[in-house]
């Protein structure tokens, strides 16, 4: 059992397997039109079974029989001998099964023609995929940067759901290997509660209309707000300017990325340090080095409120390094001396591999002081 639940932990999974969005009624609405050769299929084979007890006297099991295979004229032959009368009940039967039968076949060919019940059909089993997810993260909108994104998040095992309005989403997931998505217009409320945005870690808007993440944003925080959630979503967008990165901010994202900001940060980084190019994405992104970089918020009940960093002892206990400190202002100083003081609401930009990082998080947010400090 404690295998299981390590499992479950780590592809992401939670014990509620039922989707927030019900697609049941839809299929059984698609399935309709079969209830009509249903019906007549049933009702010819009791006509046929009591058609052959009262003209030859078959018994019912021998009747029901024969019934069934002279409807579904699969030539097997007569079980016992027919009268002249009852050879003609025989054909007449025939006749009619093949017209239900063809009936039948036109109604299929159109259902399948219509396409929905399939489309329906597949929506519904990727719901039940998503409904097991938990701490993903919703992706709104395809684009390159979805795709560029997609494949990071696969890298590091990420998991995550693409919902965007795109009439050929399922081709496009295929294509670009979306494990999970969802086609909606991403700020309804159906999109929110088919992507399981309320067992989700947090969601990215990525549209390149400025509107579009407005709507995303203002809607992801009423949402979240109905839900009552004891930690808020961490929504991070993407806009092309400060003026729209400040509105995006103030309506409550998190974190909003430009490119042209970062391009040109790149780029001016690369052109007076043209040796230390790509030195950071190689330690940060490559698989085969697991080192990993997290911002840490210092709450007011922790045990290193005003202690100096030397104090800490961070890096001798959980071979960590504090490569930064941000004071509660908003001043950064990089690479801070031993002597820094850490104060409430202070952050600290640790380094060091994922593990170590969950461990250095735990010391952290602890209201005691560690007991490995007693033997450093």
């Amino acid at each position: 059992m404690y295998l299981f639940h390590k499992i479950k932990k780590l592809l992401h999974w939670s014990d509620r397997k039922v989707p927030a969005i019900n697609l049941d009624t839809k299929l059984y609405q698609e399935l309709k039109p079969f209830r009509l050769p249903l019906i007549l299929t049933v009702l010819m084979i009791m006509i046929g079974a009591l058609g052959y007890i009262i003209i030859d006297n078959f018994s019912l099991d021998d009747a029901i029989y024969q019934a069934a295979i002279t409807f579904t004229t699969v030539g097997f032959g007569e079980i016992a001998p027919i009268s002249k009368a009852g050879r003609i009940f025989t054909i007449t039967l025939i006749i009619l099964g093949f017209g239900v039968f063809s009936f039948s076949v036109g109604i299929l060919i159109e259902v399948l023609n219509k396409g929905n019940f399939v489309r329906i059909f597949k929506e519904r089993q990727m719901l039940y995929k998503i409904a097991r997810l938990k701490n993903h993260f919703v992706v709104c909108y395809h684009n390159e940067y979805t795709i560029e994104l997609s494949n990071q998040f696969r890298e590091n095992h990420i998991p995550f759901v693409v919902v965007a309005p795109n009439n050929d989403l399922d081709k496009i997931a295929q294509k670009y290997k979306y494990p999970y998505f969802v086609q909606e217009e991403p700020h309804t409320e159906v999109a929110l509660l088919k992507t399981a945005l309320s067992r989700a870690k947090g969601l990215i808007t990525l549209s390149e209309n400025l509107a579009d993440n407005i709507a995303q944003i203002v809607t992801t925080r009423l949402f979240e707000k109905e839900l009552n959630l004891k930690r808020p979503y961490f929504i991070m967008s993407q806009a092309k300017n400060l003026n729209d990165i400040n509105k995006l901010k103030k309506l409550g994202a998190d974190s909003v990325v430009s490119a042209t900001k970062l391009m040109a940060q790149r780029i001016s980084a690369m052109s007076v340090r043209p040796d230390m190019e790509n030195m950071l994405e190689n330690i940060l992104y490559r698989r085969d080095i697991p080192l990993d970089m997290e911002e840490i918020e210092i709450p007011d009940t922790s045990w290193l409120r005003y202690k100096k960093i030397r104090e800490a002892h961070i890096r001798d206990i959980t071979n960590v390094s504090i490569v930064g400190l941000e004071e509660p202002n908003g001043k950064f100083t990089p690479m801070p001396q031993g002597d820094a003081l850490i104060i409430s609401n202070s952050k600290l930009l640790l380094i060091g591999t994922g593990k170590d990082i969950r461990m250095a998080k735990n010391i952290i947010k602890s209201k005691h002081k560690p007991e490995e400090l007693k033997y450093v």
